[in-house]
C-alpha cells in the first residue's frame, strides 16, 4: 500500500502539491475557528470542587480586579491620602469600574488601591484603570507603582505563554533548518521536511476544528500541535529522504528508489504513527477536558504528519529530485562501521551491559518513589511577570490571601457556617453571604495547601458537613483531591489501551510476542528514569540554577500524564525505526546478533540525527518561562535523550543478544495470523538486505558468503 502511494504521489506531484496547498490554506482559515472554540478547561466538571467553584462564579455580581501597589510611601501621610483620594475619584468616572478600595501595607511602607470591575467588564476599563494608577508614582518622588490583579494577571500569563511558544518555535526553526541542511547534506533535501512541517501544522488545525465539535479545546493545544508536528515531520522525512538517497546510491532510478523507499521506510513510519496515536488515544480515557484536548491536538498533528510524509514528501522529492543526490557514504559491508562495532562490543558482555544499564536507569528513576503530585499554581509562574510579583506582595505584606486552601459553599446562613467552622483545626475567615440563600467560608491551613494534612481535612469536612442544606467543599486542597481521584480512575484504562495497542502493533510488525513485551518493559524503565529526573529538577530544585527552571515542590499531574503519553509514543518511534531494520536482516537469514549489528548500523545514524533534531525542538520548549511548558519540554527532552542513547545503543543490543532466537518466538497460530494480515515484512529485494545466496556454512555463521551490499 505504501509503495503504491509513493509511486502515485511521485508521478502526480502537481496534483498532490495542489491538494496540500488547499489543505494548508484550509488549515490556515481554520485557525480562527479553533481559537473561537478555546475555552476554560481548568474547572473540574463533574466534581464537588468544580461545582462549588462554578457556584461562586455564578454568584458574583462583579468582574475581575485591577490592583496597584504604591510602594515607598507612608499611607498615613496627608499628601499620599490626597493622591489616593483623587485617583479613586477619577477611577469612579471610568465606565466599567464598580468600586474602589484601599489597603495599607502591614509594614506601613505602601498602599494598595483595588479597582473592581463590573460583571460585564467593558473593553478597555482595565487598561484605563492601570494607566491612571501608574500616575501615582509621579506624585511622590522615589515611589513605585506595580499593577496586578486577576484581570491583569490573566492577560500577562497569556502573553507570556505566547512569548514562550513564539520563542520556542521561531528560535528552534532556524537552528533546526541549519542542522537539517547538514544532516540531509543539502538545502533541497532539508526543504522536504521543512515544507512538510508547515503543511502539517496548518492541516492539523483543520482536523482540530473537527474535534472541537465533540470536545472542549484548551489553549495549550497550540504548543502541542507545533511541538509534535515539527518533531514527527522531522523524524519521518529524515527516514524517508535518507532511505531514498541510499536507494539512489545503490543504482536505482528516482522513480524506483521512491517505490522501494516507501515500501520499507513508508511502512515503518505508518507503524510509528499508529503507535504514537495509540499512546495519545489513552488520554481520552480520562474524564478530564484538558487531557482530552491535548490528546486531540496530538492525534491531529500525528495524522497530518503521517499523511504529509507519505504523500507530500514523494511529490517534493520529484520536484526537487535533481538536487537530492545519492548518499555519498562509501558502499561497504552493512555490519561494519561505528554502530555495528559498538553493538559487537555490547554483545561480548550482554549480561553486564544489560544489568549495568538497567541499574543506571533505575537509579535515575529512584526520586520518583518519593515524588509529590502538585498543581503548580503561583509557583509555576515566573516572577518576571509584574502581576505575579504583586500577588506575592499582597499575600506577604498586605494580608490578602486571595487563594484560600479550602472554601466551603453552603445553602445556609453565614452564622451556621461560622459555628460549624469552629470545630476544625484551621484558621477561618468570617463567613459571608454570596447570594440569596448561599453562603461561603474560607479556610487557610498550615503548610502546603495540597499536602496530605490539607487533603485529609477536605475528606473530614466532606464527611461532616454543615447543617441546613447542600454544601460543597472546594478550593486548592479540594481540587487536588478531586483531580487525583479522576486521574486514578482513568489511569488503568489509559495504560491498558496504550499497552494493548502498542503490543498488537509491534506483534503485527515483527510476528513476535517477545519483542513487544521487551520493548514495553524497556519503555517503562526509560520513562521511569525520565520522571525521576523531573522529580529532582522540579520538586527538589536540582540544577534549577543552570537550567533556569522553576521549583514547584512536586510534579504537575497533567504533566505526568502528558509526558507519559507523548514520551511513550515518541520512544516507540525509535523502537520501530530500529526493529524494522533488524527484522529485515532476520528475514534475510541472518542470526539475531548479526541482524542487530547490521540493523543498528543502518538505523543508528538516522535515529541519532532524528533525536538530535527533536532535542533541539524540545530544548527550546524546556527554556520556556511558564512552568507547565518547561516541564513538558524538559520531560520529552530527557525521554528522547535516554531512549535514543542508553536504551537503543546499550539495552536493546544487550537484551536481544541474551534472548537470541527467542526474540522471534510466537505460537504458530499467531504467526499465521500476522502473515495472513500481510503486516509482515514484504519480500522486497532491498539492496541493504540482498546478498549472495546463503550456504550451510555461512548460515551457521549467521551471514551470507559475502557481506558486501
Amino acid at each position: 500500500m505504501t509503495r503504491f502511494l509513493g509511486r502515485m504521489c511521485f508521478r502526480h506531484r502537481w496534483i498532490v502539491v495542489a491538494l496540500w496547498l488547499a489543505i494548508a490554506v484550509g488549515g490556515g482559515l481554520s485557525v480562527g475557528g479553533v481559537f473561537e472554540k478555546l475555552g476554560d478547561t481548568n474547572t473540574l466538571s463533574g466534581t464537588e470542587s468544580g461545582e462549588g467553584r462554578q457556584l461562586l462564579i455564578d454568584a458574583r455580581d462583579s468582574g475581575g480586579q485591577v490592583i496597584a501597589l504604591w510602594e515607598g510611601v507612608d499611607p498615613a501621610a496627608a499628601s499620599v491620602k490626597d493622591a489616593v483620594a483623587k485617583a479613586r475619584a477619577e477611577l469612579g468616572q471610568i465606565h466599567g469600574i464598580q468600586k474602589t478600595e484601599e489597603i495599607a501595607a502591614t509594614d506601613g511602607r505602601g498602599i494598595a488601591i483595588v479597582a473592581t470591575l463590573t460583571e460585564e467588564e467593558p473593553k478597555g476599563a482595565d487598561n484605563a484603570a492601570s494607566y491612571r494608577l501608574r500616575q501615582l508614582a509621579g506624585t511622590q518622588p522615589g515611589s513605585t507603582v506595580s499593577i496586578g490583579g486577576s484581570e491583569i494577571m490573566g492577560d500577562e500569563i497569556n502573553d507570556q505563554v505566547q512569548e514562550d511558544l513564539n520563542r520556542a518555535e521561531f528560535s528552534s526553526l532556524p537552528v533546526t533548518v541549519l542542522v537539517m541542511i547538514f544532516v540531509f547534506a543539502g538545502l533541497a533535501a532539508a526543504g522536504v521536511p521543512l515544507i512538510a512541517t508547515l503543511a502539517t501544522v496548518a492541516g492539523a488545525f483543520a482536523v482540530l476544528l473537527g474535534f472541537s465539535q465533540f470536545i472542549d479545546l484548551d489553549a495549550d493545544i497550540i504548543s502541542v500541535v507545533s511541538m509534535l508536528g515539527l518533531a514527527l515531520c522531522i523524524d519521518y522525512s529524515l527516514l524517508l529522504v535518507a532511505r531514498y538517497r541510499e536507494e539512489l546510491a545503490a543504482g536505482y532510478d528516482r522513480a524506483e528508489a521512491v517505490e522501494r523507499t516507501w515500501a520499507r521506510a513508508g511502512r515503518t513510519i505508518a507503524f510509528s504513527a499508529l503507535i504514537v496515536i495509540s499512546g495519545l488515544f489513552g488520554l481520552f480515557c480520562f474524564d478530564e477536558p484538558r487531557l482530552r484536548a491535548m490528546g486531540a491536538a496530538g492525534i491531529s498533528a500525528t495524522i497530518v504528519a503521517l499523511l504529509s510524509a507519505l504523500t507530500l514528501s514523494a511529490a517534493l522529492i520529484r520536484l526537487f529530485g535533481r538536487w537530492i543526490k545519492p548518499s555519498k557514504r562509501r558502499v561497504k559491508p552493512a555490519d561494519t562501521g561505528f554502530f555495528a562495532s559498538f553493538a559487537r562490543w555490547v554483545q561480548k558482555r550482554p549480561l553486564l551491559v544489560a544489568m549495568g544499564t538497567a541499574a543506571v536507569l533505575l537509579a535515575m528513576g529512584a526520586p520518583l518513589l518519593t515524588a509529590t503530585v502538585k498543581l503548580p499554581d503561583m509557583q509555576g509562574l515566573p516572577r518576571t511577570i509584574e502581576s505575579v510579583r504583586v500577588a506575592d506582595a499582597l499575600n506577604d505584606r498586605y494580608g490578602q490571601n486571595n487563594n484560600p486552601a479550602i472554601v466551603v459553599v453552603a445553602r445556609t446562613a453565614p452564622s451556621t457556617l461560622d459555628s460549624w467552622a469552629a470545630k476544625w483545626n484551621a484558621s477561618a475567615s468570617p463567613a459571608k453571604q454570596v447570594s440569596p440563600g448561599l453562603a461561603s467560608i474560607a479556610f487557610t491551613v498550615d503548610g502546603d495547601a495540597q499536602a496530605a494534612p490539607a487533603r485529609e481535612l477536605v475528606a473530614s469536612m466532606r464527611a461532616d458537613r454543615p447543617s441546613g442544606g447542600e454544601s460543597w467543599v472546594t478550593g486548592d486542597s479540594a481540587v487536588i483531591v478531586d483531580l487525583r481521584a479522576k486521574l486514578a480512575a482513568g489511569l488503568p484504562y489509559a495504560v491498558g489501551v496504550v499497552v494493548l495497542a502498542m503490543f498488537v502493533l509491534l506483534f503485527l510488525m515483527t510476528g513476535s510476542l517477545v519483542v513487544p513485551v521487551k520493548a514495553l518493559l524497556m519503555n517503562f524503565v526509560s520513562l521511569g528514569a525520565t520522571f525521576g529526573v523531573l522529580t529532582g529538577v522540579f520538586e527538589h530544585g536540582w540544577l534549577s540554577g543552570p537550567l533556569d527552571t522553576l521549583t514547584i515542590g512536586g510534579l504537575d499531574p497533567f504533566v505526568i500524564v502528558l509526558v507519559f503519553a507523548f514520551g511513550f509514543g515518541l520512544s516507540m518511534d525509535y523502537e520501530v525505526f530500529l526493529l524494522s531494520r533488524i527484522k529485515e536482516q532476520v528475514d534475510a537469514g541472518y542470526s539475531t546478533d548479526v541482524a542487530v549489528q547490521r540493523g543498528l548500523q543502518q538505523s543508528g545514524r538516522i535515529i541519532t540525527s532524528a533525536a538530535m533534531l527533536m532535542l533541539i525542538v524540545f530544548g527550546f520548549f524546556a527554556a520556556a518561562r511558564i512552568g507547565d511548558i518547561e516541564q513538558i519540554g524538559l520531560g520529552l527532552f530527557v525521554a528522547v535523550l535516554v531512549d535514543a542513547t542508553v536504551v537503543r545503543c546499550l539495552l536493546v543490543p544487550a537484551t536481544m543478544s541474551l534472548l537470541g532466537k527467542a526474540n522471534w518466538w510466537a505460537p504458530k497460530p499467531l504467526r499465521l495470523i500476522a502473515a495472513k494480515a500481510r503486516f509482515a515484512e514484504s519480500q522486497i529485494d532491498c539492496f541493504q538486505c540482498q546478498g549472495p545466496p546463503m550456504t550451510n556454512a555461512t548460515r551457521a555463521a549467521g551471514r551470507p558468503a559475502s557481506t558486501m551490499t
